[in-house]
Order: C-alpha cells, then structure tokens, then sequence
C-alpha cells in the first residue's frame, strides 16, 4: 500500500512531459496567429482615428485664424501661422495652437495646401508608408474627406 503511494507521489513530481509542452506551445502559437492580426489591425485603425482627430484641430484653429486675420494662413506660411505671427498678419491674435505643432501618428509632418481643389484649404497625412497614396494602414488622410 505503501509503495503504491510512493510511485503516486513520484511520479506527480516528475513535471511535464516533452509532448505536452510541445502541445501547449502549438496551441499558444495558434491562438497568437488568429488574435494578433485581428490586434494589429485595430492599431492602424486608431492611428488613422488620431491623425483625422489631430486634423480636425487644426481646422478650427485655422478658422479661427481666418476669423481673426481675414483670410487663410498661405501655403509658405502653413500650419506654423498658427503658432508663430506671420509678417503680413495684422490681426492675429494667436497662437491658435496651445502647444507645438504636433506631428502625425507615424512621425511625420502634416501637409497644408491653400488653395486647395477640393475646398478652402487641405491638411493631410500621409500615413503609414509616408507617401501619397496607398491602402489601408497606407492611405491618406484628407481634411475634406472623411475616414470610411
């Protein structure tokens, strides 16, 4: 009786097996294939969300320019018109920006054309590959155009 007892006990002792942590580590490594495609996506997702909500600061705060100034910030003058007077602006009240001019989700500054053909003026961010143009994680984010 006792021994029984003895092997029972050794043998729980003994730790996993070869096997079953192999099996353990293909179950792990398949559920990382399923659920981190599905995490990586939502990233992208929620910078595109943060470069159109940075953009649409912007836009209030060059109507506000606008406002103040009687018209919008050039195309040489950009988005720094907010921050800092620019010669020519007799009327500006600002900086419209509380803070420095941020750059984009991926580290890049943001593109301001005035005039633009599509309405008053266009802020856009590159995205993720840095260059117009391109899909998904890749496309443009546009002032005029919103996120689909």
């Amino acid at each position: 009786m006792h021994r029984h007892l003895r092997d029972r006990d050794r043998d729980r002792d003994r730790g996993f097996t070869l096997i079953e942590l192999l099996i353990v580590m293909i179950i792990l490594g398949l559920l990382a294939a399923l659920v981190g495609p599905r995490m990586f996506g939502k990233v992208g997702k929620s910078q595109q969300k943060a470069a159109k909500s940075q953009i649409s600061l912007f836009e209030t705060a060059i109507d506000t320019y606008r406002l103040d100034v009687g018209r919008f910030p050039t195309a040489q003058q950009g988005l720094s018109a907010l921050r800092e007077k620019p010669d020519d602006a007799d009327n500006w009240d600002g900086p419209y920006l509380s803070k420095e001019l941020p750059l984009d989700p991926w580290g890049e500054p943001y593109v301001y054309k005035y005039p633009s053909e599509h309405s008053d003026y266009e802020i856009i961010s590159y995205g993720a590959d840095k260059q117009p143009g391109g899909d998904g994680d890749d496309a443009d984010i546009y002032s005029w155009k919103s996120l689909e």
